[in-house]
């Protein structure tokens, strides 16, 4: 058994969904929808690895994590920009520490930690209870901070064990902290939260009589044959979207909302996508859709 193989193995043990990268890369093998396609199953791994020397991706949304991404520059002598050029900030560690001390909070250092190939951290949390949270770039603006990423619903992190070899230096990810990984401390879990959305009005469709029942079961099938029929790779976002769509009509009591769940799950697995992932993007699309009821009147 090579290594790659035992470093895959022991991410499924903790619950990990794993899928290859390509041998030496971050990327996904060519052609390889990995948001329906990653496995726990010790003897899938053994079989799928011991072929060729593949790279591990975790599936962070599949497998209950949250990966902060704490990144060093990629150009040498690169300084942060606006508000964070800031005496002692040099890289995305040096972005934290001074979120923690504004905040009043420790650094969050107690929990699974892995080493990238380039210096930087991958700390591992595992999310609470409520919203998903999505991923954040901190190159983008929309995340904790310049030079941290964020990876939980709808993205991947390149596993430990893996050997990078890239064109700006080659390097393992290698564990640093291999402890159980901690809850994601409530007060950065606040600051990951999407912005709420404004107050949306609600709205009502009117119907000649007799033609509610048509209607709505016209909305069903439409939205279960869009899920249905989705390419791989577009799967999980069509389920999404079709959960947001219901979840209105769930929303303005047009539909049970234990009938919309049970469908859209049962569309969702039915299309190839993982029962947690399935169970995860149809409570987030729901929730998303009751933020603007729609009720039928007839």
């Amino acid at each position: 058994m090579n290594d790659l193989t035992r470093y895959a193995l022991a991410a499924a043990a903790r619950g990990w969904h794993v899928f290859p990268l390509t041998p030496g890369g971050k990327i996904p093998l060519k052609g390889w929808a990995w948001t329906e396609h990653h496995t726990t199953d010790p003897a899938t791994i053994s079989r799928f690895w011991s072929g060729a020397p593949y790279n591990i991706g975790i599936a962070t949304g599949p497998s209950r994590l949250v990966v902060v991404d704490l990144d060093t520059p990629k150009k040498e002598g690169l300084r942060p920009p606006p508000p964070w050029d800031l005496p002692g900030v040099n890289d995305g560690a040096d972005v934290l520490a001074v979120l923690c001390e504004r905040a009043g909070q420790p650094l969050p250092f107690d929990t699974f930690i892995v080493t990238t190939r380039r210096g930087g951290l991958h700390l591992y949390f595992t999310p609470p209870d409520g919203p998903p949270l999505g991923n954040t770039s901190g190159d983008k603006g929309n995340g904790l901070g310049w030079l941290i990423d964020t990876r939980a619903h709808g993205g991947y992190v390149v596993g430990p064990g893996s050997v990078v070899d890239l064109d700006d230096g080659a390097g393992t990810y290698e564990v640093l902290d291999n402890t159980t990984p901690a809850p994601l401390p409530p007060w950065l879990f606040q600051r990951l939260l999407p912005p709420p959305q404004p107050p949306q009005r609600p709205v009502t469709v009117t119907l000649p009589d007799g033609r509610k029942g048509a209607y709505l079961r016209a909305a069903l099938d439409s939205e279960l044959e869009r899920v249905a029929t989705a390419p791989r790779g577009q799967r999980n976002h069509t389920l999404y979207l079709a959960a947001v769509a219901l979840g209105q009509l769930a929303a303005g009591d047009a539909i049970p909302d234990h009938e919309v769940t049970a469908l859209l799950k049962q569309a969702g697995m039915a299309a190839g996508l993982a029962e947690s992932e399935t169970a995860l993007t149809v409570a987030s699309g729901l929730r998303a859709g009751a933020k603007r009821p729609r009720s039928v009147a007839a």
